[in-house]
């Protein structure tokens, strides 16, 4: 018996020692790890709750001049669109969700930083930082009463917040 175990025995040695050479490359390849950065956008891809219909903003623009629309789609907490009045240029417009209030995008603003930053700090939010015209509306990020860091929308003509969303 102990002649028939010998060969087995000898045969698992060699095979143990096969599988310890190549543990360590499986070992190696197993444990590589991939990191990948994904940036997300912090705007809903969705209107808020009370925000107007897609039919309700269209009116808006048709009421703004505007015949002709394309490419109507809620995009960065408003609605953009490209639409042409009673001349043959194509605007780019935003159309605040709730509002319908429509924001030409080159128009210039009646406010500036500081009088955007003053309106807001009314309004309740602090911080208020990193602002810029752009697109027919101010752009800020600020923080909340209760501390929540928020990007926001705000009307050039007034300095209304137009639309938030969580920083």
């Amino acid at each position: 018996m102990t002649k028939r175990m010998l060969p087995l025995l000898i045969g698992l040695s060699f095979c143990s020692v096969a599988l310890a050479q190549n543990l360590p490359a499986t070992a190696q390849s197993t444990t590589t790890t991939t990191q990948t950065t994904t940036t997300a956008s912090t705007w809903t891809t969705q209107p808020p709750t009370g925000a107007l219909s897609e039919e309700a903003i269209k009116t808006s623009i048709a009421n703004a001049g505007y015949k002709e629309v394309k490419d109507l789609e809620f995009k960065d907490g408003v609605w953009r669109t490209k639409a042409r009045g009673g001349n043959t240029q194509w605007a780019e417009l935003a159309v605040g969700p709730v509002s319908g209030k429509v924001y030409v995008s080159d128009a210039p603003s009646k406010l500036n930083k500081d009088e955007v930053k003053a309106k807001l700090a009314a309004a309740g939010y602090g911080s208020v930082h990193d602002v810029e015209y752009e697109h027919g509306l101010w752009s800020a990020d600020a923080k909340t009463r209760r501390g929540t860091s928020v990007d926001l929308l705000v009307d050039p003509g007034d300095g209304s917040v137009v639309a938030k969303s969580r920083d």
